[in-house]
């Protein structure tokens, strides 16, 4: 074999072998990205698997909450309807001035727990929710526990007829909910303070926060009852949610839901 015949043939075998590489770098990387085009296939699916068990879950929590509020309608509500008329009926006949007297304080009693358990199964049910816009909604919850004097509460908004659907009001309200029983009954606060704003970036942004004694996050349990609850419904519509508190500093929480485009 002449020189021009073995230079020939090592160029030959240069450029197979460039090829060979070549061919075998555009194999693993077309492999791992379909091998990334795979996981993110999957990790959707799981997301969409887990947000369809979120939102089961919460479907039989609200239809409980349906059925706790129609109960307390229909049944707790015409049993105290019907005390009501016998205290009136004893006031009536009843001639002693003394007597007449603690009737009267029971007839009060009775009347106003009526009230109030109309007022929750109102709550509770999915038509208050339906017929309402959130502001009221949200404001409602306020003058209910302002009236406790447990402690004050303040609700700013800076919109008008937001236009939400069932699912969003009802995710917002149940949070709202959520936050304030648990900083009357945990965080020792005298105020409260509840913003809800929309702007060109979200539809609308939902800031809780108390003045209570806060906690250390990092020496609690993350999977608390009422805050994975909370967790749960803004993960079920896709919005952001953020919780800080920290000891001595009072507790927030802040909720966005972006504008689609």
């Amino acid at each position: 074999m002449g020189e021009t015949e073995l230079f020939l043939t090592i160029i030959l075998f240069n450029i197979f072998f460039v090829f060979f590489i070549v061919a075998v770098m555009v194999y693993i990387k077309k492999y791992k990205q379909r091998k990334v085009e795979y996981l993110s296939e999957i990790q959707i699916k799981n997301e969409i698997h887990q947000r369809e068990l979120l939102a089961t879950q919460l479907e039989i929590q609200q239809s409980t909450m349906q059925q706790i509020g129609r109960e307390l309608h229909d049944n707790i509500g015409q049993k105290l309807t019907l005390v009501s008329l016998y205290t009136q009926q004893l006031l009536y006949e009843n001639r002693v001035p003394e007597v007449s007297e603690r009737i009267d304080q029971v007839s009060q009693i009775i009347n106003q727990s009526l009230q109030d358990l109309r007022s929750l199964s109102k709550t509770l049910t999915d038509d208050n929710i339906s017929q309402k816009e959130i502001t009221t909604l949200i404001q409602e919850e306020v003058d209910n526990i302002n009236a406790l004097k447990k402690c004050d509460i303040y609700f700013e908004h800076d919109t008008e007829n937001l236009d939400l659907d069932f699912v969003h009001k009802n995710v917002l309200l149940r949070i709202t909910q959520e936050f304030i029983q648990n900083s009357i009954k945990h965080s020792q606060c005298k105020s409260i303070f509840i913003k809800l704003n929309t702007s060109e970036e979200n539809l609308w942004e939902l800031n809780i926060k108390d003045d209570g004694v806060g906690f250390d996050t990092s020496k609690t349990l993350s999977n608390g009852i009422g805050l994975t609850n909370m967790k749960n419904r803004a993960k079920i519509i896709g919005a952001e949610f953020s919780f800080m508190s920290e000891a001595n500093s009072g507790t927030s929480l802040n909720i966005s839901f972006k504008n689609q485009p």
